[in-house]
């Protein structure tokens, strides 16, 4: 599967993102969407391939500087291409980290027996609204969500308060258990079908969480959205996901995920974003854009006033600086580009008309209108 849309989009990070942010954000999309956690889902399945496809090029130094250079076609004479992950380039304390991160209990459970150092949790994702308006000011919005935390009434155990678990036969006591595949070529070691991975089994079940030792709770919390920030990008909230899983740590011990909220941002009736720079269409008189004028704009934070030179042609493109959007690093503000769109009148007084007649036997019929497309005036004027 070949994805069509841009690989930075994808992953919902910015072009001058470091190799840091991109492993995050395509670690967040594996574990969203990987098949194993959205069985038959043939959406999620697209977009773990899809995320899987991004990073595959922009976790490659060489293949992100020809992407960014000449797009997908100067991907195609590359060896290999984007079409697989290539997890030969990754260490192998970043295979296993990542694959426990999306297998969960089936290959350790974030931090069991299967890997060194402390119990993790797993992230959770939500998504926040904003308007364009949030966008340029910044804001906290409350944010809910739902996810699982270790059941009050056994403490994670998952067995009735009173009694105990009992060591499990199937992979005495351990947890784990050897699998054979392609002819007994090799053996992979994972968790006990029985138990889980957490080498005993319980009789008697909690009835608050059916003997899974976790429940499932709503919580709400506020977050900050810093001025800046673009469609697709995620404020991580440290410690607000769930805390391992019950075969790495029964009683929740050990470190919570993250909370990674992710913004949309709704489209305005106005302004149209092109990273940090503000387009907009403005309405001008045939008057003004033969005679020129000052005109009055609407800006973000307030009016402002543009000078409209003699001559001006529909689709002709004006930059107001530092009238556009914050950048969410530097705070740096963008521009604000504006494309004239000359309005004719649709109904003239009879003095007007009269003039416009005038003023047409004096015309030159032999002198065409300048005429260029109004978008390519803006990427020019973008530079």
């Amino acid at each position: 599967m070949t994805s069509t849309r841009d690989y930075y989009e994808i992953l919902g990070v910015e072009k001058s993102a470091d190799s840091e942010e991109i492993k995050r954000a395509y670690r967040r999309l594996a574990m969203k969407h990987h098949p194993d956690r959205n069985p038959g889902d043939a959406a999620a399945e697209k977009a773990f391939k899809e995320a899987a496809e991004a990073y595959e090029v922009l976790s490659d130094d060489q293949k992100r500087r020809i992407y960014d250079q000449y797009g997908r076609e100067g991907l195609k004479g590359s060896q290999g291409g984007p079409a697989t992950h290539d997890f030969s380039r990754m260490d192998v304390q970043d295979i296993f980290s990542m694959f426990n991160d999306i297998f969960g209990a089936s290959m350790g459970g974030g931090g069991g027996r299967g890997r060194r150092g402390p119990a993790r949790g797993y992230d959770l994702e939500t998504e926040v609204t904003l308007t364009l308006d949030d966008v340029f000011k910044g804001c906290e919005r409350d944010v809910e969500f739902t996810r699982l935390d270790v059941c009050e009434g056994c403490s994670g155990s998952g067995a009735k308060p009173g009694s105990k678990p009992i060591k499990c036969a199937t992979c005495g006591g351990q947890g784990r258990v050897q699998q054979s595949g392609l002819g007994g070529m090799f053996r992979m070691v994972t968790n006990c079908p029985t138990c889980g991975g957490r080498g005993q089994v319980v009789r008697d079940f909690c009835e608050s969480c059916r003997g899974k030792g976790r429940v499932s709770r709503k919580r709400a919390i506020t977050v900050t959205i810093p001025p800046g920030i673009h469609e697709g990008q995620a404020i991580r909230v440290a410690g607000e996901g769930e805390p391992p899983p019950p075969d790495a740590s029964p009683s929740g011990e050990g470190q919570r995920g993250d909370l990674h909220v992710v913004v949309r941002v709704k489209k305005h009736g106005l302004f149209q974003r092109r990273d940090d720079d503000l387009l907009m269409e403005a309405p001008i008189s045939f008057t003004q854009a033969a005679l020129g004028a000052e005109v009055e704009l609407p800006t973000l934070d307030g009016p402002t006033r543009l000078s409209i030179p003699k001559g001006t042609q529909f689709g002709d493109v004006f930059k107001i600086a530092g009238r556009g959007l914050p950048n969410l690093r530097g705070g740096r503000r963008g521009d604000m580009i504006v494309g004239v769109r000359v309005e004719i009148p649709r109904r003239l007084s009879a003095a007007q008309e009269k003039l416009l007649r005038d003023f047409a036997v004096t015309e030159d019929k032999h002198v065409m209108p300048e005429s260029t497309g109004f978008w390519k005036k803006i990427k020019d004027a973008l530079g």
